[in-house]
């Protein structure tokens, strides 16, 4: 299975999850009155473990593509289908939240809640999936940017595709971005400098990840047009001031998977 929860899962409705996340949630107030704030995540989890006898600490996942393997873990499992992130950050923040999402779609859950234990006032937030496994499969690649005397284009998008259709869109950007680093040699060979110049004058190097020698890569995951614009216009210039040959950007939105070539323009 290309992705592999460890463990059984019963996801909940939000009848169900409601009340958990209440009584969950009280307990962790209860744990944070008596450690206050300011201990690393770990510890709390390990109390909540100790006031409930109903949980799974870092519940595993593997994801999978042939030579690929990558383990998440979710922080705490409650009966089989509630899942809890914690934090210790200064605040909560849209990453966070992407995170939680990204690991309820790899679980094939519904609901969880954000705990974040640091601020003066401990911070919760929910999250909620409505994308099965199947429905981030229903998806259209487009390549009409892309040309096709790119090097490395054919091989990219092949690859894409596979771990799209075996995974889905929506994850995580990081875990597709890994298995092609993966697939194109690994991180020393695909993690490279390109020299950076401004008015004719080296400015010095900035590293990108390349499917070929000249040929760089480049995920986004925007949903709207104007989000698309206004960050080609910026990776424009960005590979119009490097010395490689072409960029490949994917943007892996919900339903449309766009690639196309960003060509040096001088």
């Amino acid at each position: 299975m290309p992705i592999a929860p460890q463990h059984s899962y019963k996801p909940l409705s939000q009848a169900e999850f409601g009340p958990l996340a209440y009584d969950v949630f009280a307990d962790v107030l209860a744990i944070r009155k008596e450690l206050g704030r300011f201990f690393d995540e770990k510890h709390y989890k390990k109390a909540l473990a100790m006031h409930r006898s109903d949980l799974l600490l870092e519940a595993p996942i593997l994801v999978s593509h042939g030579s690929f393997k990558k383990f998440y873990f979710l922080d705490v499992l409650v009966l089989c289908g509630g899942v809890f992130e914690f934090k210790a950050a200064e605040a909560l923040t849209a990453r966070h939240k992407a995170q939680l999402l990204h690991y309820l779609m790899l679980a094939e859950l519904w609901h969880g809640m954000l705990i974040n234990v640091r601020p003066e006032k401990i911070q919760r937030d929910f999250a909620n999936n409505q994308l099965s496994h199947q429905d981030r499969q229903q998806f259209q690649i487009v390549t009409n940017g892309l040309s096709q005397a790119t090097p490395g284009a054919d091989d990219f998008v092949s690859l894409l595709t596979e771990l799209l259709n075996d995974w889905g869109a929506c994850l995580d950007l990081g875990l597709y971005e890994e298995a092609i680093t993966h697939f194109f040699g690994g991180e020393d060979k695909v993690v490279r400098p390109a020299s950076v110049c401004y008015q004719n004058a080296p400015l010095g190097q900035q590293n990108m990840r390349f499917v070929r020698e000249n040929t760089a890569f480049k995920l986004t995951a925007f949903e709207s047009p104007s989000s698309m614009q206004r960050f080609q216009s910026h990776i424009q210039r960005m590979v119009n001031h490097l010395d490689i040959e072409s960029l490949i950007w994917a943007n892996l939105g919900r339903h449309r998977i766009e690639i196309q070539t960003i060509a040096p323009q001088h």
